[in-house]
């Protein structure tokens, strides 16, 4: 009998084509743009898990409370410094420590002047390694800062790039940052992560210098002992920062968070944008709704004389009932479908945009089957639900009167 139903309804649908289309319009829209908004969320999710997985379980970042969006250190309460960083040393189960120092900076090469910003490298091995080894730093030119630089920086791949100054920025290649002139000595592999391709990486000493710096730190990096529990060492350090910084409890000028709660942060913050954002593509849905309850309406009365012929014949109310219900059902799904599909191509597009103008990996589209099919059937749903009204109109009508067009 199903089958029957929706021989019936897609017969309507061959002989009313124009309307069937302008009536999907709304359903495939929102959808294309809940899944497209919902697979670009679920990817960014993904990358950035994948970015934070670098970090490694063991490290934990302190940083100053600030009182503004930026790079760590702007705008803060307090700043941290290598005070802070000597107190979180002597803390039981630290392995590795490192400081760095993050300002933005004027920059002139080319006789073009661009703002970029600068980040410190630690002056000892072990800090250089730990930050190389938690951002993954590597050159596709000359190398890393090495002990002994004084005047030498690192660019990044955004920085190096000729769109940037006119002209590629290479090795050997001198630049002015803040009014001093510095050697280029490497240019670094892109990673996807625009706060590193655009940042130029200089020696602690050179830094503290150039920014009349003495002993501020931005953030403090700190690798944990193999086997211990990352949570348990930030909240042994925290305890030492309150002490050594004479501030209560629940009062803190500084932040200590370890890898994991840093990506569960940002999980939920991504959540939270993607949940408004596909709220305001349901918008369509519910505008694609409210077109397919109208279409079904003019239907109904469209065709009052085909309902009163096949009720006179023993049509009984529930198979109306199922007709109109089919139908309704199969214009959301089919525009589901259509839309499914658009989103997938937004979505995909949006990812070559990204990996063009960022680099690849940053943002990426995602496309789990539970959304595919999660989308397929909430259009259903819409379409069925709008079409209920009018179904249960059709259904109800007198035989008589119908027949006679009333």
């Amino acid at each position: 009998m199903m089958q029957f139903y929706a021989r019936f309804a897609l017969n309507t649908f061959a002989r009313r084509r124009l309307r069937s289309w302008l009536t999907m319009l709304g359903i495939f829209i929102g959808i294309a743009a809940i899944v497209s908004l919902i697979s670009l969320g679920q990817g960014l999710k993904t990358a950035i898990g994948t970015q934070f997985s670098a970090l490694g379980t063991d490290r934990i970042i302190v940083q100053a409370k600030s009182l503004n969006f930026g790079p760590p250190g702007q705008g803060a309460v307090a700043q941290l410094t290598t005070n802070d960083q000597d107190a979180i040393e002597r803390v039981s189960g630290v392995s590795q420590i490192a400081g760095r120092m993050l300002k933005s900076a004027k920059v002139e090469f080319n006789d073009r002047t661009q703002f970029s910003f600068v980040a410190s490298m630690p002056d000892t091995p072990e800090g250089r390694h730990l930050i190389e080894d938690m951002f993954r730093l590597k050159t596709d030119q000359g190398r890393l800062i090495d002990a002994g630089d004084r005047k030498k920086v690192v660019v990044g791949s955004n920085v190096a790039d000729k769109d940037q100054f006119g002209k590629p920025v290479e090795v050997g290649a001198r630049l002015e940052i803040n009014d001093e002139t510095f050697e280029v000595i490497g240019v670094m592999t892109k990673l996807g992560q625009p706060q590193i391709d655009g940042s130029i990486l200089m020696p602690d000493d050179a830094m503290r210098e150039l920014y009349g710096l003495d002993k501020e730190v931005s953030a403090i990096v700190v690798q944990g002992q193999k086997g211990l529990d990352p949570i348990v060492l930030a909240d042994r350090i925290t305890k030492r920062l309150r002490s050594f910084r004479n501030v209560e409890e629940g009062r803190e000028d500084f932040t200590v968070q370890t890898s994991g709660q840093l990506l569960d942060t940002l999980g939920t913050i991504l959540n939270v944008v993607t949940a408004v954002l596909a709220g305001i593509a349901g918008i369509s849905l519910l505008v694609g709704g409210i077109g397919i309850m109208n279409t079904m309406y003019t239907s109904v009365l469209e065709r009052r004389k085909d309902i009163g012929l096949m009720k006179s014949v023993g049509a009984k109310t529930r198979d109306i009932l199922m007709m109109f219900l089919m139908e309704s059902g199969l214009l959301g799904l089919a525009g589901g479908a259509i839309g499914i599909a658009l989103g997938v191509l937004m979505g995909l597009l949006v990812q070559v945009i990204a990996s063009q103008a960022l680099g690849p990996g940053l943002i990426q589209a995602s496309f789990p089957w539970y959304l595919l099919v999660g989308a397929l059937m909430f259009s259903f749903i819409v379409g069925s639900v709008a079409g209920t009204l009018p179904a249960i109109q059709a259904s109800r009508l007198n035989p008589v009167d119908a027949l006679r067009g009333a």
